[in-house]
């Protein structure tokens, strides 16, 4: 529908307090000044999110569309993938931009804390209560609430925000008065909600709800072309904040890095170019002021997913490397003997960065 040219849309049941805001927004005229002060916070946003490789631009051509419209967004991809980026590029993409983009991650919050965190509380509400205070959808109100690890939420909880997602309507703890907040809900999380809706550890109606609209943020290992980008992206960023004279990375350095699975994503190769930048006394970082995990058990915080993921990776690039050995660099031979078609073969070159150089009489594979 959005991608059609639609600017909004509208589920039911259809209610006039949903359909009669929008259909105003869209016959009042645009102020210039407010397109330009648009235009400069969707530049700045976009600025944040680095990279070119196909997997990920697919993604982000979805943002503007999003932007577009008041519906739930649902942004799902492993930790450090730049899912709140993205949350952040919607809003401020969006006629929301103005108000307050309100980001809460809900797996740092006690369960039984986290209701008091969103809808607040009137005085009196429970013992300690001795003033009223808003929640976090209240100070959203016009604009954006980001609810990260939407996963960790307790039932209890994900029965309350589906209530307020279909009525925009909430309770705060001891009001006998329901408020109405006009809050666009993004949520993000870090495993499949529909395993845990088979689970019984999330709500299939609710999951259904933030479901409108979705992203996949992919994983670094699957997008190696943006690793230089981001690298020295990082590298800017940090020799600027600590004064640094570091101006550029090495091939061989940028080799090491392409060669690193990434469980941890983009947040770990900002962390590792951050201590490079740190230790480097030289225009250029070197391989060696590059320090890498030995290995995924060795790396803590790693889920199941990521380990299993790092170690597919791995064997994908050995076996790759085996059977160019095995068929002297020729794609086609591989391609016959594996019955693969060759195109895909070099798909796979390029995932990795493999390029089979052969020549008279000897050859090798550069990675």
């Amino acid at each position: 529908m959005l991608e059609a040219g639609a600017s909004d849309f509208v589920l039911p049941p259809i209610r006039p307090s949903d359909l009669v805001p929008r259909v105003m927004h869209l016959l009042r005229p645009h102020n210039s000044e407010e397109e330009l002060v648009a235009h400069l916070k969707r530049v700045a946003a976009s600025r944040q999110i680095v990279g070119k490789s196909p997997v990920l631009m697919a993604q982000l051509r979805k943002l503007p569309l999003y932007a577009g419209c008041h519906a739930t967004v649902l942004i799902t991809g492993e930790t450090g993938t730049g899912k709140e980026l993205c949350a952040r590029a919607i809003h401020y993409c969006s006629r929301r931009s103005g108000k307050p983009f309100v980001a809460v991650d809900c797996g740092a919050i006690p369960g039984d804390l986290i209701e008091n965190e969103l809808f607040g509380h009137q005085r009196g509400a429970y013992t300690t209560a001795l003033t009223a205070q808003p929640g976090l959808l209240q100070e959203s109100d016009g604009g954006s609430l980001f609810l990260d690890e939407i996963e960790s939420l307790p039932l209890p909880m994900q029965s309350k925000l589906l209530r307020f997602l279909q009525e925009k309507e909430y309770r705060p703890l001891g009001s006998p008065k329901a408020r109405h907040v006009d809050a666009r809900v993004i949520a993000a999380c870090n495993e499949s909600l529909e395993e845990a809706v088979r689970a019984g550890r999330f709500r299939q109606d609710l999951y259904y709800r933030l479901n409108v609209l979705s992203l996949q943020m992919p994983p670094l290992r699957d997008r190696r072309e943006d690793i230089p980008l981001l690298a020295r992206h990082f590298l800017e960023k940090y020799a600027a904040e600590f004064s640094r004279p570091v101006r550029d990375i090495t091939e061989e350095a940028v080799k090491k890095l392409l060669n690193h699975p990434w469980p941890g994503n983009a947040r770990e190769l900002e962390n590792i170019i951050e201590r490079a930048v740190l230790v480097c006394d030289v225009p250029l970082v070197e391989g060696h002021d590059v320090e890498l995990p030995a290995s995924a058990a060795d790396t803590p915080g790693i889920s199941y997913q990521a380990r299993k993921a790092m170690m597919v990776t791995k064997w994908e690039l050995d076996e790759l490397k085996r059977l160019l050995t095995s068929n002297r660099g020729n794609v086609s031979a591989l391609a016959r003997a594996e019955g693969k078609d060759p195109s895909a073969i070099r798909a796979l070159l390029r995932k990795h960065h493999l390029r089979p150089i052969r020549e008279s009489p000897h050859w090798h594979v550069t990675a």
